[in-house]
């Protein structure tokens, strides 16, 4: 049995950190191999960035297995002031004795992610970039609303699990396993905006004649666990976490005669509890907690099966409803600009979204999905002319998404296609998404010369239809609702080739091939053009010692 994560009662850092977040813990332990492994990714787009992924691991014992790995990505863009930069280290080591009673794992991560901020494009260039004028095809030309603007997210992370098992889990004879453990987890981040001067008509007034903002959080937990599991009733676990979380500024604000809140700390109890068990041909999976909090209230509770139909049909449903509090820079905010400056810790209520979901996986045939979720008191980001980008709690929320995957296959050749069809039902002024999205590959594959070359290559196809795009504010690093302007409607086509020798792979890929001749009229934000052309060249190297 293997337990699924359930849904998070603790409020997130802020969308940004979210896309930050460190690497699962099942993802970061590698398996065991028999000699020490080194891998070596490296990819590059032709001078305008490069990604680098190495991770180095050895078995010192059957008992001990340790790993050190690197990822740095840098990437330089066509426009002026516009550069991201991010580097992940990580160190791990997983343990257990000869007996196998004693486990345990262990792993350190750092992270940093770097941004170079400049606005977006002024209007008159935004018309000049559509127009597909060969004078505006050098994209530095382009004047970007400011050029002295970065902000940054640095963060790391230690933790240790470990667990004894009081029945043996190699012993034949046994019906049952019982095991306690406790789990220690330490995360610090910090997020920082920095400008060298203000910029008044961007962002309205400000305090000082430099802009430097930086928020921090800590967040501490300690968990004891009991992990009980019978081949027959199934696999349960019970844990109760101790929280301790610390996010806020060190300085307070004053504005118009009010000094805003500068922090929100507190400390409180979780309880949690997984059940998971398989009846003939149903699996079950639930999950719960509760935090035991006056401040941070929060609830989840998630369940599942899985339903094998025939050999070749299974179909799953599962249901959620998760409550807890919006996320911390929605809740409380500190900036040299005026405008961005609040405290909604008394104001805003939890976010409760309850979903329900349930698709069909035919082998060979096709898979199929539905979800439904209602958002009730949904938290977004907002503008207006006065006030500037301020975070909103709406209403409702009522959301409807459909998936479908299905591969053709003639001989060597295979045609993949994913389409996706999702609404708003109530809400689609304050939650924006595209009506249609469609991801189609048309590709050849074959083994060659005596099966020493396994080659790929194909063209890939995507598009999404036009909708209220939603605009990015480089100072809080979130994007937030507008509804003046429609984008998107683009196709975007890649051309690429993969070629595996042995434990090497090499790879090219022409992404937005089309660029030049489907019209210049593509976006990833309001004043943020998408990429252009681009060759992208990339090697994966695997070997043994």
């Amino acid at each position: 049995y293997q337990f699924e994560d359930e849904l998070e009662t603790i409020p997130l850092f802020g969308a940004r950190a979210r896309h930050f977040n460190y690497l699962e813990i099942q993802d970061i332990y590698y398996y065991r191999v028999p000699t020490p492994l080194t891998e070596l990714f490296y990819k590059t787009a032709f001078e305008q960035g490069q990604l680098l992924d190495a991770m180095f691991t050895i078995n010192t014992s059957p008992q001990l297995n340790m790993s050190i790995a690197y990822k740095g990505l840098r990437s330089l863009g066509n426009y002026q002031n516009i550069l991201t930069s991010t580097g992940n280290f990580r160190v791990t080591a997983n343990y257990q004795t000869k007996n196998k009673l004693y486990l345990a794992r262990a792993h350190i991560v750092t992270q940093d992610l770097l941004n170079k901020e400049n606005g977006g494009l002024r209007d008159e260039d935004i018309a000049n970039f559509r127009s597909g004028d060969k004078e505006f095809l050098d994209r530095s030309v382009f004047d970007p609303n400011f050029e002295n603007a970065e902000n940054i997210l640095i963060g790391k992370r230690f933790h240790l699990e470990h667990q004894y098992n009081l029945v043996h889990p190699s012993d034949s004879t046994a019906t049952s396993q019982l095991s306690i453990g406790n789990v220690l987890s330490f995360e610090d981040k910090f997020y920082r905006y920095q400008q060298t001067a203000p910029n008044i008509p961007y962002f309205g007034e400000a305090l000082t004649s430099s802009i430097k903002d930086k928020v921090t959080l800590e967040n501490f937990q300690a968990t004891g666990f009991v992990d009980f599991s019978n081949h027959k009733l199934g696999r349960l676990r019970a844990s109760l976490d101790y929280i301790n979380l610390n996010y806020g500024y060190n300085s307070i604000v004053n504005i118009d005669g009010e000094n805003l809140t500068n922090r929100i700390k507190t400390d409180f109890l979780r309880v949690r509890g997984r059940y998971i068990a398989r009846f003939g041909i149903i699996n079950f999976n639930s999950s719960g907690n509760l935090n035991l909090s006056d401040q941070l209230t929060g609830f989840s509770l998630t369940a599942g099966i899985d339903l094998k139909i025939h050999e070749d049909i299974e179909f799953n449903a599962s249901s959620s409803v998760v409550n807890r509090a919006p996320n911390f820079n929605t809740l409380l905010y500190h900036s040299d600009y005026v405008n961005y400056n609040w405290d909604n810790t008394n104001e805003f209520d939890n976010v409760t979204t309850t979903s329900l979901g349930a698709g069909v996986n035919w082998e060979g045939v096709m898979n199929i999905s539905a979800d439904y979720s209602t958002i009730e008191n949904y938290t977004y980001f907002g503008k207006n002319e006065v006030m500037g980008v301020k975070p909103i709690q709406g209403s409702t929320v009522d959301y409807l998404k459909l998936n479908l995957h299905k591969e053709f296959k003639f001989g060597k050749f295979s045609l993949d296609n994913s389409l996706v069809y999702q609404k708003v039902l109530i809400g689609d002024d304050i939650l924006n998404v595209p009506e249609f999205l469609t991801r189609n590959s048309f590709y050849f594959q074959s083994e060659m010369f005596d099966k020493a070359l396994f080659l790929q290559t194909g063209v890939t196809f995507k598009y999404f239809t036009s909708y209220n795009m939603n605009a990015y504010d480089p100072l809080l690093a979130e994007f937030y609702v507008q509804n003046d302007e429609e984008l998107g409607s683009f196709p975007l086509l890649d051309a690429f080739i993969s070629a595996k020798i042995r434990q090497t792979r090499l790879f090219l890929i022409a992404e937005h091939f089309n660029s030049s001749f489907t019209g210049y009229n593509y976006f990833s934000a309001p004043g943020y053009p998408y990429r252009d052309f681009s060759i992208r060249f990339g090697l994966v190297w695997n070997f043994f010692l």
